[in-house]
């Protein structure tokens, strides 16, 4: 584990502790009727974050999916290897571009029963052994607020291509943090959704009017941070010790 993961972890541990010992101390005021909390401060890039290439930091990304199962539930699944690139200049974020690869066998399933994977990754459903990608390319990025953007590209999935939306969120940035990370690194949350039934994936889909089957609609989250070696944060000196 990264050093950086290991400040993460402890961080929050630490946050989390402190939190119980504030309840055990004081409980905090109720707020008066009808406030609401306040708005999250959007993200923004530091200034000195390098424009270029970003690769996907796959210590610290997600994949995952959801199916509507029965009516009853959100069937959630995960492709485990993927991999992103994406070209960004901080100062032209709309310029940006995305390619995107998953291995159609890294599928994960929680607690599957004996060859239900298998099944799920034969020809009725994913045709990995025929299809062994899926793959996403951008076509346009549209600002849709100081820190959030639709990303519109064609997504090929089961040999067909078809356009799909994705909402971006990002989370923040840094241009390196020497000497524990030389890396500049930045990070998204994104989701959205299609019809499978449009990548010629029918297999189980209700019949109109029920829900007895595995559901159309597809719901994808994403988290991922992505890394660009920056040769300054690199050099720069390292913060004077404390006496």
């Amino acid at each position: 584990m990264s050093y950086v993961s290991k400040l993460a972890i402890g961080g929050a541990l630490l946050l989390a502790l402190a939190a119980c010992s504030d309840q055990k101390t004081a409980q905090a005021p109720a707020k008066p009727a009808g406030e609401t909390a306040a708005a999250p401060t959007p993200a923004e890039p530091p200034a000195d974050l390098p424009a270029g290439e970003y690769v996907l930091d796959k210590t610290h990304a997600d994949l995952s999916f959801k199916l509507n199962h029965l009516g009853f539930s959100w069937y959630t699944a995960r492709f485990t290897d993927f991999d992103v690139k994406l070209n960004l200049d901080p100062k032209a974020p709309e310029a940006a571009s995305v390619e995107a690869s998953i291995k159609t066998s890294s599928l994960t399933l929680p607690a599957p029963p004996p060859g239900f994977t298998d099944e799920l990754l034969g020809k009725d459903w994913l045709d990995a052994a025929k299809y062994p990608a899926i793959t996403f390319r951008s076509t346009k990025v549209a600002s849709t607020g100081p820190d959030t953007a639709d990303v519109t590209g064609d997504l090929t999935l089961h040999g067909v291509t078809k356009p799909v939306t994705l909402k971006a969120r990002f989370n923040g940035g840094y241009a390196g943090f020497p000497p524990m990370d030389p890396n500049a690194r930045i990070g998204f949350s994104l989701s959205g959704s299609f019809k499978r039934s449009d990548f010629g994936v029918s297999y189980g889909v209700p019949k109109p009017g029920s829900t007895m089957g595995v559901g159309d609609e597809v719901k994808i989250a994403i988290e991922a941070e992505l890394l660009k070696p920056n040769p300054t944060a690199a050099t720069a000196p390292a913060e004077p010790a404390k006496p």
